[in-house]
């Protein structure tokens, strides 16, 4: 027999960015306990609001399969009196397990007896873990309430417990269990009586709940786009994900009001306007037909009613003083050019013990230079430019009111003072990405100054913490300074963009320049730590294109000084892995490793080759080039040692009695070795 299970845990209002965090949590916890515990279910639908989550398990079995279990007894020594008959202990056995004497059999000098072992119920398995699961949850600033010991987002004030009609008899803190339940604080419809889980959504919906999260966004983008399409506007949701999510998750029962603000503030940079609504206020900007911006917004109301006058007019309010702020702060910037500011950048600090934004805008000068050599860019100056204004829009008011718009508003104000569109685009750029997957610069000075503000940031890092490692550097918890980020940014620009330049050469560079300006000497194992969290973060990335083997093969060919081939290489190996000779290569090469482990290497005596074999692989190996940029073909070139180094293995003893043919049998097979290792390092495929 099957039946459906509710879980509803009502709460006071949830931060949104704990809901879906906390839906994914449910979602796994649930599928282990069940799992766990042999109980077999249909499907697992999480839901989230605001002042809600909830759990619906379909088709969840009532009790666990009876098993029948063989349980061993005593030794047969024990077990039988010396005139055969069971003992006391083998008599205890029987009772204890609920088994009668007679059924008791021997096996492998023991007692034994086949016992069913009953299933839990459903019910029991809930009552024990549905509260622990629930105080589990994972997120940030947890609290307490009242008395109470155990912590949560925010104070639990209700939960339901269902297994069809039958409320589950659990306690999780001081809230008992029940079939009851409240809709949204504004509905005529608030008290709810859940009949059963199948039920719950539309009885929701009828107390104007929207508590499945998908349909809560559609509706959102459809309403909203019905609304501004009234007013012959559009509204960009492609460019607004992070807001969509947000009021997705801070709404029960989402309603589009239509507001507007004076035209004097389209004045300003649109950028400005739409931060100030999307990022401060979570309204949607409207657009004109023609793309430029409009002085309509859009609010989403959880709200139950159709009077929106007073909504309508508190936001207008709020925009207004906000947006008059943005014209404040804009025209007192754009008073003096973005340079100007440059000077300001002294009484700004960086970091502690590591000077202010314009030592640092020096070093990032130094290393734009030093990327452009690398890069063989000539004509260095606009890069140079980009680099010079990059972090001045750091000092503006408007910047430091709105800090969202750092990058944006130096492009629109580098731009306003007349530099070149490539320079002021590179200014934005060079903090892209702002995420993981977001956009990269698309400018070679974006992409430049973005690099080498990255690296002087995680340098910095590092070098900061010496002997403090735990506390300033990043760990699974913590990213000071998104260290994590801007690596993943620097890895990305360089392979997506195929920027063929060193980064190891560019991480001693800044190394050197932080260690000579501040005077600090670097422990020896610093380089080492930084191409390690280079790595890690090349894991991160890849992990789900290749293996753990393929990266691990590839760590060995210096992947930080050529990421672009370390991509190639990684899709070489994907591609080969099932070829047959490539696996005849793979074979031969991890044989030579594995005899040249702690191997004092010689130079070749080709004198002293003894037999055919040596000499036939020694010629291979000398006519074989090492100097094809082509994978595919330097593959394929390996071809021509696999049957030289069969025979080789096959007729020749390496470990020979006399030193010196030894070691020039070693030194052969280091010189093979260099050949595989051009690759990767197959002894981890």
């Amino acid at each position: 027999m099957k039946k459906d299970f509710l879980l509803e845990i009502q709460v006071e209002e949830l931060p949104y960015k704990f809901i879906p965090s906390a839906i994914e949590q449910l979602k796994n916890s649930f599928e282990k306990l069940f799992k766990d515990n042999a109980l077999d279910y249909d499907k697992i639908t999480v839901y989230g609001t605001p002042r809600r989550l909830a759990v619906i398990v379909s088709s969840l079995a009532v009790s666990q399969d009876n098993i029948q279990k063989d349980l061993r007894g005593p030794i047969l020594t024990i077990a039988k009196d010396a005139n055969g008959d069971f003992s006391p202990a083998a008599l205890g056995f029987a009772k204890k397990n609920g088994v009668d004497v007679p059924a008791l059999y021997e096996k492998d000098n023991y007692i034994w007896a086949k016992v069913e072992i009953k299933g839990n119920s459903a019910i029991e398995i809930l009552k024990n873990n549905v509260e622990s699961i629930i105080l589990k949850l994972q997120g940030s600033h947890f609290m307490r309430w009242k008395n109470f010991d155990e912590k949560f987002s925010r104070p639990i004030e209700n939960i339901v417990a269902l297994l069809d009609g039958e409320v589950v008899d659990l306690t999780v803190i001081d809230k008992k269990a029940t079939n009851k339940t409240q809709g949204h604080r504004f509905s005529l419809n608030r008290e709810i009586t859940i009949d059963k889980p199948k039920n719950y959504v539309e009885l929701m919906r009828k107390s104007n709940v929207i508590v499945d999260q998908e349909e809560r966004k559609n509706i959102i983008i459809e309403s909203a786009t019905k609304c501004a399409l009234k007013e012959n506007l559009k509204i960009n949701f492609d460019d607004m994900l992070d807001l969509l999510e947000e009021v997705t998750y801070i709404t029960e029962w989402p309603i589009p009001v239509m507001c507007e603000f004076d035209k004097k503030y389209l004045e300003i940079p649109a950028i400005v306007t739409t931060t100030v609504m999307s990022c401060h206020q979570r309204y949607f900007p409207l657009w004109n037909l023609d793309s430029s911006l409009s002085n309509k917004f859009i609010t989403m109301a959880n709200y139950v009613g159709d009077e929106f006058s007073n909504i309508k007019a508190g936001n207008q309010r709020v925009i207004t003083a906000r947006l008059e702020d943005g014209i404040f702060f804009y025209n007192e910037d754009t008073k003096t050019k973005l340079i100007d500011k440059f000077d300001k950048l002294k009484g700004m600090t960086f970091q502690k013990g590591l000077g202010t934004l314009f030592d640092k805008t020096q070093r990032m000068l130094k290393l734009s230079d030093k990327i452009c050599e690398l890069l063989n860019i000539q004509q260095k100056d606009d890069v140079l430019r980009c680099a010079k204004l990059a972090k001045c829009d750091l000092s503006t008011s408007l910047v430091f009111e709105f800090t969202e718009l750092q990058g944006f508003i130096g492009e629109n104000y580098a731009l306003k003072d007349g530099e070149k569109s490539n320079i002021a685009k590179g200014i934005c750029e060079h903090y892209f990405p702002l995420g993981a997957n977001s956009d990269l610069p698309s400018s070679i000075e974006g992409q430049i100054v973005s690099i080498a503000d990255k690296v002087d940031t995680i340098c910095a890092l590092f070098v900061s913490s010496q002997g403090d490692k735990k506390k300033k550097r990043p760990t699974g918890s913590n990213d000071p300074l998104g260290a994590r980020r801007a690596a993943i940014g620097i890895l990305r620009t360089i392979i997506e963009k195929n920027l063929k330049i060193d980064l190891e050469e560019i991480i001693r560079y800044s190394l050197d320049l932080l260690s000579d300006e501040f005077s600090i000497a670097l422990e020896d194992q610093i380089m080492d730590e930084l191409k390690e969290f280079f790595i890690q973060r090349l894991n991160v990335m890849y992990e789900k294109d290749y293996s753990s083997k393929i990266i691990s093969a590839l760590e060995k060919t210096n992947p930080l000084s050529d990421l672009v081939g370390f991509i190639k290489r990684a899709e070489i190996l994907v591609k080969y892995q099932n070829d047959e000779n490539f696996n005849k290569i793979k074979e031969n090469a991890n044989r030579v490793s594995r005899i040249l482990k702690d191997v004092i290497r010689v130079d070749i005596d080709s004198s002293l080759f003894v037999l055919d074999e040596e000499k036939a692989l020694y010629e291979a190996v000398k006519k074989h080039s090492t100097s094809s940029e082509d994978l595919d073909e330097y593959i394929k070139s390996l071809e021509s040692l696999i049957c030289p180094t069969s025979d080789f293995f096959e007729k020749v003893l390496v470990m020979d009695k006399d030193e010196k043919i030894k070691n020039n049998r070693l030194a052969l097979l280091n010189l093979l070795k260099n050949k595989y290792t051009v690759i990767c390092d197959f002894e981890k495929l």
